[in-house]
């Protein structure tokens, strides 16, 4: 009898839980892309200010920017420090100057590539409310306050200039500067894309000198780009060096505002280099700068007297595979010259390292089989660094502190799921930007003990509209390969799942190295697009294969010269596996991505044509000889030295091997992942007599973007997914 009214008790559970899904909004492509339902707050533009007692953060107020200075113990604005509508100013972002005197506002600002841009700038002064508008409204770049207040330093037309703020006069540093032959002060195309970079200068401590990169792309091979919409189209003509091909020639200049003087650094003989970053160190005297050889698996360090130009190597690091600049991109200069602080992949994880100036190994600070994300900053005073690690898992981020000397380390923020921190200068306080995989941003103000005073944002609004919608929270799971890799994946089901059905699967892959997928971090707008496809019947699925970031280099560097090989078998081993379970439809497994994603997709379906049924590929690479030097060489060396690692894996060597349903989407204006890697695909599937559906947007970069773009992309791959999944 209890048995009996246990069954029944659970039948009205579940109808009753079937009954609130039913009452539940589905996720709509219009709620995802045209009324902006699930898009998240934030709090955006936080600058720490010099006393440690008030913060400034951007806002719009009656559709104009302000900023505004807030009070860290209350919580409270305190008062309006750059009021656009009293400036008659539109700005989009802001900077002080070191004693807060006066601020650099940008407006008009339009982008170049993707990290690029130029804008009208102008100086504010704080205590007068006085605009001073620069160059008289020409667009500039990069535009940058002296540390002693009286100039700012920009590049124009390729150019390195600077103002003097009290009598407005111009002052021209270079005069080389030449579209696609000379850029000064700010990085060439390759550089800004791999290396993560778009200003090229730097100034002294004391103000008296600009140190800046001086880029010779004359014999870098154009890339020629058709922009339609004219009646003729225009040719768009770029420097961009593909794989093998020759890059520009850098160098390291330092120019002193006194003696109007130019000083070339010396980086070495080898011109084949890298020079990717400049820092001064504790003094107006010493340049640092990285240099990495064309291969990148030898890193060199070296402190270069501004004087005279010469240079001496403090440390050096070399791999059999490569160093990885991106990822331990982490050197602070301790106050005075006493040393410096860094990251290094070196004992087979990224930690942290002290060394004195002369390159000499004092410890390393943080050790295990996790990784450090970031070193948020270096409290000398108190003598502890606070860093973000992947100690608790690779699918989180937490903030850690830990003493110089490697001791006391201290967790600040337990809670599971991701956290970004900005810390104050004087290290009392931080803001903590945290979410989880199923739980939209928080943005809370803390003390530096972890100690919470304000929320901040807790996008309240945003959870009480998702609770009208039927959703399932996105699951974390992992399988083993058949050679006993373990690899990390999420599920996301559809609300009304039931283990009695079968359903067809969608797998969602980027995959390239040192990226990361799963998370616990919420997700955004293409999370929601695929919780939209879970609403119609599908599962939805993400798994991180081999090369991926956050456990350990061994695994990262495990695709190295062969990229595609082991990243393609653990897409169709995480296929089977999905395969395997009762709830899963074997023969309707599909699988897509964009960019390195793209390039994996169409690999899957190709090389797994006995389990991936259809594939979208978005702005795909399909073939590494088209892409860029920086990227592609790290990872495959030169195609002179291994031209199997470049073709072996190409989509175009095995169009042949096509069975399933394929979508090829790309932009003709994707300047980074260019057109010409999908129109030979075309050739080589019509080569091979492959049928196929395929959609180019005009002028789309490469994130395919702008006007109606975005939900008309999504839209038709939603009806391609539906027709053939």
């Amino acid at each position: 009898m209890n048995q009996i009214r246990i069954l029944a008790l659970l039948a009205i559970v579940i109808c009753v839980c079937f009954q609130a899904i039913a009452q539940q909004k589905k996720v709509s492509l219009e709620a995802i892309f045209k009324e902006g339902v699930f898009s998240q707050k934030s709090v955006r533009g936080i600058n720490w200010m010099k006393d440690g007692q008030y913060y400034s953060s951007f806002k719009r107020e009656n559709g104009a920017s302000q900023v505004v200075k807030m009070n860290v113990s209350t919580g409270e604005e305190e008062a309006i420090l750059i009021d656009g509508n009293k400036l008659g100013i539109n700005f989009s972002s802001y900077s002080f100057n070191n004693d807060e005197t006066k601020a650099l506002v940008a407006t008009e600002v339009e982008s170049i590539y993707r990290r690029s841009s130029k804008g009208i700038f102008y100086v504010v002064d704080l205590a007068t409310g006085v605009s001073q508008k620069l160059m008289d409204g020409e667009k500039i770049s990069y535009a940058t306050l002296s540390p002693d207040n009286t100039k700012v330093a920009f590049v124009k037309d390729n150019n390195l200039y600077y103002i003097t703020l009290e009598n407005n006069e111009v002052h021209q540093i270079t005069t080389d500067g030449k579209w696609n032959h000379i850029i000064n002060g700010a990085a060439d195309w390759v550089y800004e894309e791999e290396f993560s970079m778009a200003q090229a200068f730097k100034w002294s401590p004391d103000g008296q000198k600009i140190a800046f990169i001086r880029f010779d792309e004359t014999d870098v091979p154009e890339y020629n780009m058709q922009v339609w919409g004219p009646l003729y189209p225009q040719d768009y003509k770029f420097k961009y060096p593909k794989a093998g091909e020759k890059n520009a020639e850098v160098s390291i200049h330092v120019f002193d505002l006194g003696s109007e003087e130019t000083t070339l650094v010396d980086a070495g003989k080898e011109k084949d280099i890298y020079l990717p970053r400049i820092y001064w160190t504790g003094d107006s005297e010493t340049l640092a700068f990285i240099r990495l050889n064309r291969l990148q698996n030898q890193l060199d360090l070296f402190h270069a007297n501004t004087s005279t130009g010469e240079s001496k190597t403090v440390l050096t690091e070399s791999s059999e595979t490569y160093v990885d600049l991106n990822y331990n991109d982490n050197l602070l200069y301790l106050a005075d010259n006493k040393g410096f602080i860094r990251t290094s992949e070196q004992d087979g994880f990224k930690h942290i390292y002290h060394h004195d100036m002369n390159g000499k190994l004092i410890a390393q600070i943080t050790k295990g089989d996790w990784e450090v994300t970031e070193v948020v900053g270096v409290d000398e005073k108190g003598k502890k660094i606070y860093y973000i690690s992947t100690e608790k898992s690779p699918l989180e981020r937490n903030l850690y502190t830990v003493k110089l000397n490697g001791k006391s380390k201290t967790e600040l923020t337990p809670a599971l799921g991701t956290h970004s921190i900005n810390m104050s200068p004087d290290f009392k306080y931080y803001i903590d930007y945290y979410s989880t995989a199923n739980n939209p941003l928080t943005v809370t103000l803390n003390t530096s003990k972890g100690e919470t005073i304000k929320v901040l944002e807790d996008n309240h609004d945003l959870t009480e509209r998702l609770e009208t919608y039927a959703l399932s929270d996105k699951e974390f799971f992992d399988f083993e390969t058949v050679d006993g890799t373990t690899l990390n994946g999420y599920m996301i089901k559809p609300a009304d799942f039931t283990e009695s059905k079968q359903y067809p699967v969608l797998m969602y892959v980027y995959g390239g190295p040192g990226s990361e997928n799963v998370k616990n971090s919420w997700g955004g707008t293409r999370d929601f697009w695929h919780h939209h496809l879970a609403s119609e019947g599908y599962i939805v699925v993400c798994v991180d294969n081999r090369g991926t970031g956050g456990r350990g280099r061994d695994f990262k560097h495990s695709t190295y010269a062969n990229l595609g090989d082991l990243e393609t078998q653990d897409q169709i081993a995480g296929a089977k596996y999905l395969g395997s379970l009762p709830y899963v439809d074997a023969t309707r497994i599909g699988i897509w991505g964009w960019s390195y994603g793209g390039y994996m997709s169409s690999l899957s379906l190709m090389l797994g044509n006995d389990v991936f049924k259809t594939a979208i590929a978005v702005a795909p690479v399909t073939t590494w000889r088209y892409y860029d030097t920086i990227y592609t060489e790290r990872y495959l060396q030169t195609p002179q030295l291994n031209a199997a690692g470049y073709d072996d894996f190409s989509p175009i060597t095995h169009v042949d091997k096509l069975k399933g349903n394929f979508l090829l989407i790309h932009g003709t204006g994707d300047d980074n992942v260019h057109f010409q890697n999908s129109v030979d695909l075309v050739n080589a599937l019509v080569a091979a007599d492959k049928q196929f559906e395929t959609f180019y947007y005009p002028n789309r970069n490469h994130g395919i973007y702008g006007g109606n773009t975005t939900w008309h992309l999504y839209n038709m791959m939603t009806d391609f997914i539906k027709r053939k999944l």
